[in-house]
């Protein structure tokens, strides 16, 4: 018989989501525990399940993650809803039985204190994610508040995603990749680069890239996504992302040779997103910011509207409620004869202007008349 773990191992997806709260990628996984890395994908994915002593190996590396200690988040698990319930059944590790704790009911858990926990857990790696893709420190920082906004004005439906990181990290990258930011003054010079030169060679070729195959490489080499799963994120079909992945990498192969290998590109991506200080606010400052934004646009809305009624009624009050008929045409003035339009002259009228042209007198006498 096949050996099974003694540990029991979680499902799937939180398979990925607990290697990616441990800040590992899935060639640092698949080297810990002696496998290819294609095999750490499958087990992500649900294609295939770990068995034997490789899986034992692997449900022990999964229940190190599920510490308190756990770098780089120190509550990696996904915050629950308002209703209690978390994105994704989470199996419960052996260190948590038989322990004094008392385990925190299902309803523990308010809205803002799942959303909080929610922007903690993926709050500061996606500043990071996000200034590699714009190359911006401030609009990095500016698209994570602005996604963490609108998800807190559509929490009811964020809270009962499956992936609500997922759901958050489309929101920012593309409020990050939005084309109006070159017409905004604050954003039409650029940034300082990264201190090391190693770090701005990388960053310029990611800028260089499209926007399609920035995102695909950063959610694929980056954050570790499989292909189906960037293909779902950016929205396109999986041949056409797999087709932006191979033209990034050979971009980024073409200008930084020992780049070439998809797991030293992800540690290097690790490597210049860490190298910055970036800081997101705090989840109290965002959750303000969101209902401040709600109540102003709700107030504009309003306003709006009463305008629009005001002048609807202002133009019913003054409106004519009767027919005026317009201007009648002139009439003739008896006595008054008309006033005659110019045109050809008369035989009698030629005559006069002939004789005075004829008779008109020439010299000082034009000017200075004699008295006679």
């Amino acid at each position: 018989m096949t050996q099974r773990p003694d540990i029991p191992l979680p499902p799937p997806k939180e398979r990925r989501r607990l290697r990616e709260a441990g800040a590992l990628t899935q060639a640092q996984v698949a080297a810990q525990v002696g496998v290819a890395r294609e095999t750490v994908r499958a087990w992500e994915s649900g294609r295939t399940t770990p068995r034997g002593r490789k899986g034992e190996a692997y449900a022990r590396l999964l229940e190190s993650l599920t510490t308190p200690s756990a770098e780089p988040y120190e509550e990696p698990a996904v915050p629950r809803t308002a209703a209690g319930r978390t994105g994704r059944h989470r199996q419960p590790s052996p260190s948590a039985v038989g322990t004094a704790e008392t385990p925190e009911p299902a309803d523990a858990l308010t809205p803002a204190q799942a959303f909080d926990a929610l922007y903690a857990f993926c709050a500061p790696a996606l500043v990071r994610q996000t200034y590699l893709l714009s190359g911006r420190r401030e609009l990095a920082r500016e698209s994570v508040e602005r996604a963490f906004q609108t998800a807190w004005q559509r929490w009811p439906e964020v809270a009962v995603d499956p992936d609500p990181a997922s759901w958050v990290r489309a929101t920012a990258y593309e409020y990050a990749l939005s084309p109006w930011h070159r017409f905004r003054p604050r954003y039409r010079h650029p940034e300082p680069p990264p201190a090391d030169a190693a770090d701005r060679a990388l960053l310029d070729v990611l800028l260089t890239l499209p926007p399609s195959y920035r995102r695909t490489l950063l959610l694929h080499d980056g954050v570790g996504l499989g292909l189906p799963e960037t293909a779902a994120e950016t929205e396109a079909s999986t041949p056409a992302t797999a087709n932006r992945l191979l033209h990034a990498r050979e971009a980024v192969a073409a200008r930084l040779p020992g780049l070439a290998d998809p797991a030293a590109l992800h540690r290097r991506l690790a490597e210049v997103a860490s190298a910055e200080r970036l800081r997101a606010p705090g989840p109290p400052t965002v959750r303000l910011g969101s209902e401040r934004r709600a109540r102003f646009w709700t107030r504009a809305a309003i306003a709006f509207t009463v305008t629009i009624i005001g002048a609807t009624v202002l133009t019913v009050r003054t409106a004519p409620t009767r027919y005026e008929p317009p201007v009648p045409p002139g009439e003739t003035v008896q006595g008054i004869p008309p006033r005659v339009a110019p045109g050809t002259l008369s035989d009698k009228e030629l005559k006069l202007r002939k004789k005075l042209r004829s008779g008109t007198a020439h010299g000082p006498q034009r000017l200075l008349p004699e008295s006679r």
